[in-house]
């Protein structure tokens, strides 16, 4: 797994060369147009100072940035809670949690990304800004980009633009970075202008500490110096963050080259291997099922695809298992959470205290962070069965039982969605199964039931319930998919009552009954599932 764990540390070294490219040139051009000698014509020694500590404040904003970027969001600890995991582990003697572990290095990492670019902002500003033309020399130049520094850090942490974002199209690099920079130099005027404000204002406070005489006309061109020094390193930040994304979500191929001998003998070796052995929710992690889904989805790679179906079916059956994984794993989180909320719920309602949003939102935060993930995944292998109709030359898909735990599994994960959403779903009877009059979207009318709505059915308008309507439309378009695929032969099967053994696998599923999942697959077929 070395390649594999190398991936991104070639990415991030591509990034540093890139970086140091407009980086460059913004530099060149903010000392040639206000440099106090006019035109930037033979570097001095203090010219080539500035320039080296300007590309070792970039350096360090580079290294942080690279520290916490992820593409998975993780919830981090207080600081209070560490303190108080910090004093128990001491007094008690016991290890802390592997949760409370996770939460600490994440909020480490974040208060590092705090530091460092707090501490970049005071660097690159000393060296873009000339300390002998500001009144209060470096001192004043430096505290200013402090000020700055800690402003793009707290926007940048309470945005959560350390996450890594993946486009829904993949382009070349160069296309979409150029994309990007109009955006990157529109947020670099208002993030230097808030930066330039909140640096002057905490200037104003503390002038009797660096107070000078300086003319009216001095002052003007200092400040003015000052504005174009912060916008060009707000520019080089917004730019080195564009970048960043750029590079670390470009679609990475585990295959080997088409024609070697790998390729004709095992070519989903180094696929299977990055998905099962790559650390959970890091960015090889991603990566490998990013490529899956375009694998499956698309038609570029169509060789990579018919190494799926070959002749055992070991294949298939571990490409099933790996996108199956994260979306049984959010069922069953979601069904443990859906639970425990309504029996605290009903406990609490004796009492009339009902949870507040916050508390209902801090309780399935987690739950919808692989929103992405399993995204990726319901649409891979809905892609894949449905290409199993003409590709799969073998009938694996269907011996196997893949196309059974397949179904299943997208319409337990849709229909705990949709509990969570506050969508209610009962059957009228065991015997009525066709059509839609079979399944029925109601408030229930006991006191329990209530609260559970209660607790998650009013979230409109909440990040929250915005993923979990993202989710159940990409779980409804991947059934969809395969319905529209096998619509003939799903209809003959229920006809001749063979449906349930086909496409409904034998044991309990991990949301609701066989039979409900059977009323809700009815009504994909009847296309009139929303």
């Amino acid at each position: 797994m070395s390649s594999v764990t190398d991936i991104v540390k070639n990415r991030f070294l591509g990034f540093l060369i890139w970086q140091s490219i407009h980086s460059t040139i913004i530099f060149i051009l903010f000392r040639t147009t206000l440099s106090q000698n006019g035109i930037f014509s033979l570097p001095s020694f203090l010219t080539c100072f500035s320039f080296l500590t300007f590309h070792l404040s970039l350096l360090l904003f580079s290294a942080s940035l690279y520290f916490i970027s992820s593409p998975h969001f993780d919830l981090h600890s207080p600081p209070y809670d560490l303190v108080l995991a910090l004093l128990r582990c001491l007094l008690t003697g016991l290890s802390p949690p592997q949760g409370v572990l996770r939460r600490a290095r994440v909020f480490l990492g974040l208060f590092g990304f705090f530091l460092g670019a707090a501490l970049a902002g005071t660097t690159a500003l000393v060296s873009l800004c000339k300390s002998e033309s500001c009144g209060g020399g470096v001192a004043v130049v430096g505290l200013r980009g402090f000020g700055f520094g800690l402003v793009y850090g707290i926007y940048y942490l309470f945005k959560r633009r350390w996450v890594l974002e993946f486009p829904i199209i993949q382009r070349p690099l160069f296309f979409r970075f150029k994309m990007g920079l109009l955006s990157a130099v529109g947020q670099a005027i208002k993030l230097s202008a808030a930066a330039y404000i909140f640096s002057g204002v905490l200037i104003l406070f503390l002038q009797d500490q660096f107070g000078s005489h300086i003319k009216m006309g001095n002052l003007i061109f200092e400040q003015i110096i000052f504005y174009v020094g912060s916008f060009s390193l707000c520019l080089c930040w917004e730019l080195s963050h564009h970048l960043h994304q750029v590079i670390h979500t470009k679609r990475y191929i585990f295959a080997p080259p088409k024609g070697s001998a790998a390729a004709e003998t095992n070519p989903s070796e180094l696929l299977l291997a990055a998905l099962e052995e790559s650390t959970p929710k890091s960015l090889p992690h991603y990566l490998a099922y990013l490529d899956l889904c375009m694998v499956c989805d698309n038609n570029v790679d169509t060789w990579r695809r018919a190494a799926f179906f070959e002749e055992t079916g070991e294949t298939y059956k571990k490409v099933i298992a790996v996108c199956l994984r994260p979306l049984e794993h959010l069922a069953s989180n979601l069904v443990e959470g859906l639970e425990s909320s309504i029996d605290k719920t009903h406990q609490q309602s004796t009492q009339v205290q009902l949870p507040t949003v916050l508390e209902r939102d801090s309780r399935f935060s987690e739950l919808f962070n692989d929103s992405q993930l399993c995204a990726w995944c319901s649409w891979a292998v809905a892609s894949l069965t449905a290409r199993s109709h003409k590709e799969d030359r073998f009938g694996i898909a269907q011996l196997s039982g893949s196309n059974a735990a397949v179904i299943s599994t997208l319409l337990s994960c849709l229909l705990a969605v949709e509990t969570f959403m506050g969508k209610k779903t009962s059957l009228q009877s065991p015997n009525a199964l066709m059509g839609p009059a079979g399944i029925k979207w109601a408030t229930v009318t006991t006191a329990r039931r209530d609260a559970s709505t209660s607790v998650v059915g009013k979230k409109r308008g909440v990040q929250l319930h915005s993923q979990a309507y993202a989710i159940a439309d990409v779980l409804r378009t991947s059934i969809y998919c395969i319905v529209s695929t096998f619509h003939e032969e799903m209809l003959t099967g229920a006809k001749t009552g063979l449906l349930e053994k086909d496409w409904v696998i034998g044991g309990k599923p991990l949301y609701g009954s066989r039979d409900l999942l059977l009323h809700k697959l009815h009504l994909f077929l009847d296309f009139q599932a929303c």
